[in-house]
């Protein structure tokens, strides 16, 4: 159940990006907007959470020590990623409304309340 809500995540967040932010995954088409709807009022990296969900899901389906190993290293990397490269990048394109965001909304375990803009 883990695995497939995580999977429901991943494309839930990935149709936000092409409807909401006017992009896409892909670093040569980025969003063009900041995506602060749905799960992203919650936690700013659902979409990781949902491929986290997934691994989590393969682990205990599996019972493998493997891929939950796999698992808390793909948390690690890209915690060191988002802090790094991916925050600065979203600063750099969208200002005081990424800052703002970013004050309000946890990387990582989702508030209670949704941001409101």
């Amino acid at each position: 159940m883990v695995g497939l809500s995580g999977i429901f995540m991943l494309v839930y967040t990935i149709s936000l990006f092409g409807r909401f932010g006017k992009g896409t995954l892909a670093p040569w088409s980025p969003t063009q907007k900041l995506v602060v709807v749905g799960p992203y009022r919650y936690c700013r990296n659902p979409m990781i959470t949902g491929v986290l969900a997934v691994l989590l899901g393969e682990a205990g389906f599996f019972n493998s020590v493997d891929i939950l190993r796999w698992a808390g290293l793909f948390f690690i990397i890209n915690t060191i990623y988002f802090i790094v490269k991916e925050e600065p990048d979203l600063e750099g394109r969208f200002g005081e409304e990424y800052r703002r965001y970013k004050q309000n909304v946890p990387r990582w375990i989702p508030n209670f309340r949704p941001y409101k803009q």
